[in-house]
């Protein structure tokens, strides 16, 4: 297994994310011709995560909400600024399309823990930085599992499982149920007004 996690995979991560990238070219430049459009010139949100051994990268994903503010200058909350587009390419998965750029670089994998932000790694546990030990994929053994209705602890516990177990065999079933999920728009949350809440080391 550590072969495949530290060799094989990284060549499976660039054939399978530069192919998709040919193949779907024309359906990104669709959504980003939208978004320009629709949000004011700003096509994508990007921000520093902790990736491989905690090294800093930035992700790349659509912008699916607006920079509304209220009068204090503080944003909105995330259900008031998404957009009726944004909603849509979310529930399908689609606002990760340019991960696949994040993917051809390095930064991230097909599949792996979700990269999280660097102010949740004090809060971690011991057993939990072990999800650091690989590439933060687009898709995870957690995201199969349930998604957004997972409480973080749940998360964890599944990220960890998939570094110890990670195979070409389990990567392969787990962009299938990727594919499967995707197609139903499935671990979507419920209530767009209780988003998960911010994981503080108790969650």
């Amino acid at each position: 297994m550590r072969v495949y996690r530290d060799f094989f995979k990284r060549i499976l991560d660039i054939l399978i994310s530069s192919t998709a990238l040919l193949i779907l070219w024309p359906l990104i430049l669709l959504i980003a011709i939208v978004l320009f459009f629709q949000n004011k010139g700003k096509i994508f949100f990007y921000q520093e995560r902790p990736g491989k051994e905690q090294r800093a990268f930035y992700v790349l994903k659509f912008k699916t909400m607006t920079d509304e503010r209220d009068s204090t200058g503080k944003l909105l909350p995330d259900y008031m600024r998404i957009t009726p587009l944004g909603r849509f390419l979310r529930a399908y998965s689609l606002d990760e399309l340019p991960q696949l750029i994040n993917v051809v670089l390095g930064h991230m994998s097909l599949v792996g823990p979700r990269p999280l932000l660097f102010k949740y790694i004090p809060l971690h546990q011991p057993w939990q930085l072990v999800r650091y030990k690989v590439r933060p994929g687009i898709t995870g053994w957690a995201q199969v599992n349930g998604r957004n209705s997972l409480t973080w602890a749940q998360k964890f516990r599944l990220d960890a499982e998939y570094v110890e177990k990670c195979s070409f065999w389990f990567d392969l079933k787990i962009l299938f149920l990727t594919f499967i999920k995707v197609l139903r728009a499935e671990g979507i949350q419920n209530s767009q007004t209780q988003p998960m809440p911010p994981f503080d080391g108790t969650n």
